[in-house]
């Protein structure tokens, strides 16, 4: 029997609905990092940073579309790990699993740390490590809930930030049009201080890693997909839904924010949504914006921590991780697995501390950038996995009709994803931020992949043995 013939899992509790699915993936993209780190994006490319995004969202539709392919032919726990093990390599899938692990398991803490910070704004007199752990306890809690629970829950967590970002688009609208600041803005601020590439057109293209960043968490529907009720019905409308809505969400205010606020004055030191608030008088709405940032920030742990444990409780499944991880409780939460990757958040938000008491910004800010690498290595397996599916299932069947979603155009939208984000990744040696991000990212993901093929030589050579005996 060919891996790709074997049946799904049964442990895990279908009990994720539609909007679920689509809120819990938007929650892991909509973190802080997009209200606090968009100021380098535009900073470096300008107005233009608004066509890095709209390129992004190309490659997100394109690997989207590969995955639902996969995840509705087989909405299986591990969701692209186990795609891997079964198209690519057992070795491959081994390091893409633990290399996304890691991202997830860095990302979560760097949120509440985020999230903790920006608390401070409200309490200047309590410390922000406080808050960090009382956002961890509340995460951690969540995410041992049933699975339909912890859905409505980041439901309506994304829901608030979501909001948010529409409330922010509504309002710069009216301050473009002069209805708020009283003097029509048009598209002055927006070719104003350079034109639309201010820096020139190369600049779209290097802030394109840290874009891709941002949009790291769409995958996390095909990770739910053993969760999900009727995946052949609810996958294909959460892709097309998560779709636009990262483009309305992401690319839209984004428009509106260079269109209100001069690029050069985003900086990465605070929020440019604040500062383009505050940049027209609208002081009192900057403490609205922070609280969004905190909800922002534990929504995206949320979903990230949900992230990290399924796909352990995949590789556990699949004999890439221990055995005992693959557990799961009479409701259908994989708890075993979701402990082990808490108790890596709770130990990175610990190194993060030490690394702010010794001023270590250094290691946080590289820890963090580790992401953008893990999460294009994902999305390259996705589409590289969906290649190799189609021509396993045509040599098998001769067409396509069985497939209940087919990626339209194939095989274009997993060559262009491939293609897009192996130059980004090629392109992060030469980026002075990204580079040691770059060398670690490789070991973490070559190192489980060796591990991998020496501890399966081993079994063949001990299993050889035994049977000459």
């Amino acid at each position: 029997m060919h891996p790709a013939e074997r049946p799904a899992s049964g442990k895990l509790k279908r009990g994720l609905k539609a909007r679920h699915l689509q809120f819990i993936a938007l929650g892991g993209i909509i973190g802080s990092s997009y209200f606090l780190g968009n100021g380098y994006v535009i900073g470096s490319a300008g107005p233009a940073a608004v066509l890095s995004y709209l390129l992004g969202g190309a490659v997100i539709l394109c690997v989207m579309l590969c995955l639902g392919e996969l995840a509705v032919a087989r909405p299986v726990s591990g969701s692209f790990i186990t795609y891997a093990a079964d198209f690519i390599s057992p070795h491959w899938a081994c390091g893409i699993g633990w290399a996304y692990w890691l991202t997830w398991v860095t990302f979560v803490p760097s949120e509440m740390v985020a999230g903790g910070i920006i608390m401070n704004y409200f309490f200047p007199d309590l410390p922000a490590a406080m808050f960090s752990v009382i956002f961890m306890a509340v995460i951690t809690a969540i995410n041992l809930l049933q699975v339909a629970i912890f859905g409505e829950m980041e439901f309506w967590l994304a829901l608030c930030k979501i909001s948010a970002l529409v409330a922010f688009a509504c309002g710069a609208t009216m301050i473009v049009f002069g209805v708020v600041a009283g003097n029509y803005i048009g598209s002055s601020i927006l070719l104003g201080e350079g034109g639309f590439f201010p820096n020139g057109i190369l600049p779209v293209f290097l802030v394109m890693v840290i874009v891709l960043n941002n949009f790291q968490g769409s995958e996390i529907i095909g990770l739910a997909a053993a969760e999900s009720k009727n995946p052949g019905k609810t996958i294909p409308k959460a892709i097309k839904n998560v779709v636009w809505r990262i483009c309305a969400i992401f690319v839209l205010p984004l428009l509106l924010l260079v269109s209100i606020l001069p690029w050069n004055e985003a900086t990465v030191a605070d929020s440019p949504f604040a500062r383009a608030i505050s940049h027209y008088g609208l002081h009192s709405l900057v403490s609205t914006i922070n609280f969004v940032i905190v909800t922002a920030a534990i929504s995206a742990s949320n979903s990230g921590l949900y992230a990290g444990a399924r796909a352990l409780f995949g590789m556990a499944g699949a004999a890439m991780a221990p055995g005992r991880l693959s557990g799961c409780t009479e409701q259908g939460v994989p708890k075993a697995a979701i402990i082990f990757t808490i108790a890596f958040c709770w130990l990175f938000l610990l190194v993060y501390f030490v690394a702010d008491y010794f001023s270590l910004s250094y290691l946080y800010e590289n820890l963090l950038a580790l992401s953008g690498f893990t999460g294009a290595m994902s999305w390259i397996s996705i589409s590289w996995c969906q290649l190799n599916f189609r021509k396993w299932y045509m040599a098998r069947n001769n067409c396509t009709d069985g497939l209940l979603f087919r990626t339209p155009w194939h095989p274009w939208p997993a060559v262009i994803a491939i293609v897009v984000q192996v130059i980004c990744i090629l392109m992060m040696p030469f980026t002075e931020q990204l580079r040691i991000a770059f060398y670690l990212g490789l070991l973490l993901f070559i190192l489980p992949m060796v591990l991998h093929r020496y501890l399966a030589g081993r079994a063949r050579r001990d299993n050889a043995g035994t049977s000459r005996s």
